[in-house]
């Protein structure tokens, strides 16, 4: 006598198209019960992503490409762009892990507003957010005036405005990662410490620190990327100076106007730096995790 449990396996195999195999089985081969409605708007949106990485290798002039690639005007680009793209990173690890602790931790009035202040550099025009740190750390500023007339200290159009302006548009990245790794991990690890007679500091350092490292990798290294290919904020609040404030993408910028085939080579160059460091650390963010 069949059970009613054996007649709903038998029709949820006719409905899969085979036996089940518990919730932990996956379909393999690509496109095996995979509905068509979802396979071809997945598809166009893989196209969309890819096909201008791949116009930008099929339109490189590979045979001058080591001639531009050598010219001093690139190295000093690129030079510039990897030392401010990290201290702009070490700027948001400083200040932007201990933020994400403390929205992820501590309960206070506001917290909603003060998360959608911290994450408003995502959505807001870049060219925007480089007039507001002009308004706040210009000369003439709400807080770069006082700079320079106490310690005589001018940021923009220098090659700290560069490692300002990238830092307030990649935080965010940072935060928002760290803050998502606190939330899953499990406060009662710090809780005991805390119990034991550590600080709540030690507790952090200690304990929750090694625990939310991947997290803390992870957002890193997507705060590099932005900052590395910032653009908007860094040419509003520091500009375009050869050797002081012109980073690869402004000099891809530049370059486009003049000589198209510098810009492919230089754009090259963005991609290849992105797409190694990316590569390079998946392995590790997923042993990690």
């Amino acid at each position: 006598m069949t059970s009613p449990h054996d007649t709903s396996d038998a029709v949820a195999d006719t409905l899969t198209g085979g036996p089940r195999r518990g919730p932990g089985h996956v379909r393999t081969g690509f496109g095996r019960g995979v509905p068509l409605p979802l396979l071809v708007p997945a598809l166009v949106g893989l196209a969309f992503l890819v096909l201008p990485l791949i116009a930008l290798l099929v339109r490189t002039p590979w045979h001058s490409l080591p001639g531009q690639l050598t010219s001093p005007e690139v190295w000093q680009a690129l030079k510039l762009s990897l030392v401010c793209a990290t201290a702009a990173t070490a700027v948001s690890l400083v200040i932007g892990v201990p933020l994400a602790w403390l929205l992820a931790r501590v309960e206070f009035p506001g917290r909603g507003l003060v998360r959608a202040l911290v994450t408003l550099p995502l959505v807001l025009p870049p060219v925007v957010g480089g007039v507001a740190l002009l308004m706040a750390l210009g000369r003439n500023g709400v807080v770069g005036k006082w700079l320079d007339s106490w310690f005589g200290i001018t940021l923009p159009f220098t090659t700290t405005g560069v490692v300002i302006a990238e830092a307030f548009v990649a935080m965010p990245f940072l935060v928002i990662s760290v803050e998502g790794t606190l939330r899953a991990a499990d406060p009662r690890y710090e809780e005991a410490a805390t119990t034991l007679g550590a600080s709540r500091f030690t507790a952090f350092r200690r304990v929750t620190l090694p625990l939310i490292a991947p997290g803390i990798a992870a957002g890193a290294v997507l705060a590099w990327a932005r900052a590395l290919g910032e653009f908007g904020a860094t040419i509003t609040f520091a500009g375009n100076f050869p050797g002081r404030t012109q980073t690869m993408p402004l000099a891809v910028y530049l370059a486009l106007q003049s000589d198209p085939e510098a810009a492919i080579a230089l754009s090259l160059v963005l991609l290849v730096v992105s797409v190694a460091v990316l590569a390079g650390l998946r392995d590790r963010w997923m042993t990690a995790s």
